[in-house]
């Protein structure tokens, strides 16, 4: 019960400070704090640096961003966790609530020559980032189910540090990129986490039903 509680109260102070940042974005508030943060992060030109922001951005786009969560869904059916896959299901759905903030938000993306905007297939408004916000659902929830699934302690700890670092990484290189703002990622990191600890509320639920 104290555990439930303390989920709920996480959610909701992730969702109300969520709000709190659409607030002062749609007030047009952040704007020389957002230009300043990403000045800082793309002073720092390196190379490698470059290629590990572009991975970690790189399974959010298309084609791929529409293929990967599907087989990971297929997965969890093979291996015979409906319950698994279905959550996974809600994962990937719920992501797709950074469409509906994106066109009450309609802020416009980071654009040359203000700061350094690396060619990609974007679509839509900026805020939130949709990228963050589906890594931190999906994968998110991917890392949760594979801790409590996998039995092979070295492959669950290899597979969740990667999705985990996925995670961490796929914010920063959004802004480095000149995709988006840092109040985005940060808004998305956000809804993310109140999202996510709502599926794995449900997962538990479901586990039970199935069990």
């Amino acid at each position: 019960m104290a555990g439930s509680r303390a989920t709920a109260v996480a959610i909701g102070g992730a969702a109300t400070a969520f709000f709190a940042l659409f607030a002062v974005v749609k007030a047009n508030r952040s704007a020389a704090f957002d230009l300043a943060v990403t000045l800082r992060l793309q002073r720092y030109k390196s190379p490698a640096l470059a290629r590990l922001m572009a991975a970690a951005s790189w399974p959010g786009f298309p084609p791929q961003g529409q293929v990967i969560p599907p087989a990971i869904i297929g997965l969890w059916l093979l291996a015979g966790r409906p319950a698994e896959a279905m959550s996974q299901t809600a994962a990937w759905v719920a992501a797709a609530l950074s469409t509906g903030l994106k066109f009450l938000a309609r802020r416009p993306r980071p654009l040359p020559p203000a700061v350094e905007v690396i060619v990609a297939p974007l679509g839509g408004t900026s805020f939130p980032s949709g990228h963050v916000l589906t890594y931190v659902v999906f994968y998110g929830f991917s890392a949760h189910l594979v801790w409590i699934e996998v039995r092979d302690p070295l492959l669950r700890r290899t597979t969740v540090a990667c999705l985990l670092g996925l995670v961490a990484l796929v914010g920063p290189s959004r802004i480095v990129q000149g995709h988006h703002w840092a109040t985005d990622v940060a808004a998305s990191y956000l809804m993310g986490l109140a999202c996510l600890l709502g599926l794995v509320r449900l997962h538990h639920r479901l586990r039970k039903r199935w069990a």
